[in-house]
């Protein structure tokens, strides 16, 4: 076990050539909104293209597309005729995501029966890696076999325990322990979100003590989630695109609170995350 640091960050941002091309530094679909929660992906796509991302695509329920898009036009949308993710989308999901590097999936999108068996049909067929977090990780739980190695997990405690069964404490040993036997039960990696976050995918395991006590507003979970999202569209394995976008999440969220402090939101975080990957 180690503790991620700037070191080990700083090897997912080399030098870039100088003939460079758009979709050199990845490729990546969100999946999530809904008709009453519109704002999840605009930070989940916001979060990656101030990582790194060259290209982001978005699909989600026509409202909580049109409102994404509307944030920023550095981003493509592919909006959805329905207010919420159904199995008639799945075939439309699984084409899109031929054409990207990796996917985030789950943010906003409710928990509906229908949005489950939509989920979980994606998630276990998807054609690249898959980011779960949010209402993804409830639908996933409900169908635990369908997890694999190419997927990760970004719970906090109850979503875990939703996930797991497992009812973890404040103690880094129970978390590694809680954490550790769960990839160990089904393959993947998991990214347990606290003060001190915690992640493994078997065969790793490591901790990351960046992130202050400010950082608790809705939403920076999903910025979190776009970070890792980014960094796995940008070839890094699973486990390294949790370690090191759960640092830079941390590193960034401490650099916004120092000046907004307990009124710092998760879209303040996301404009410090272009000066944490770019002095990596």
């Amino acid at each position: 076990m180690f503790t991620v640091n700037a070191r080990y960050v700083r090897t997912f941002f080399p030098r870039r050539p100088e003939w460079s091309h758009k979709g050199d530094f990845g490729r990546l679909l969100v999946i999530g909104g809904s008709r009453r929660y519109t704002g999840a992906i605009a930070l989940n796509a916001l979060a990656a293209l101030r990582t790194g991302t060259d290209y982001l695509t978005i699909m989600a329920p026509r409202r909580a597309a049109d409102i994404a898009a509307s944030f920023t036009p550095d981003l493509i949308a592919e909006p959805v005729s329905a207010d919420y993710l159904t199995p008639t989308h799945l075939r439309q999901a699984l084409e899109l995501a031929k054409g990207n590097d990796a996917v985030l999936i789950g943010c906003g999108t409710e928990r509906r029966p229908q949005t489950f068996t939509f989920i979980q049909g994606f998630v276990a067929r998807s054609p690249v890696p898959v980011v779960i977090d949010d209402d993804g990780i409830f639908a996933v739980a409900a169908k635990r076999s369908i997890i694999k190695k190419t997927h990760i997990f970004t719970p906090q405690a109850h979503e875990f325990q939703i996930l797991s069964g497992v009812r973890v404490d404040n103690t880094i040993p129970n978390r590694v322990a809680a954490v550790e036997g769960f990839v160990k039960k089904y393959p993947c990696t998991l990214l347990l979100k606290g003060h001190h976050d915690v992640m493994s995918d078997g065969n790793e395991t490591a901790v990351n003590k960046t992130g202050n006590a400010f950082m608790t507003k809705a939403g920076n979970g999903c910025v979190l989630a776009g970070v890792v999202g980014s960094l796995l569209s940008r070839q890094a394995t699973p486990f390294e695109a949790a370690a090191a976008g759960s640092f830079i999440m941390g590193t960034a969220g401490v650099r916004a609170t120092r000046r907004q402090g307990p009124g710092t939101l998760a879209s303040d975080i996301i404009n410090e995350l272009q000066y944490v990957v770019g002095g990596s």
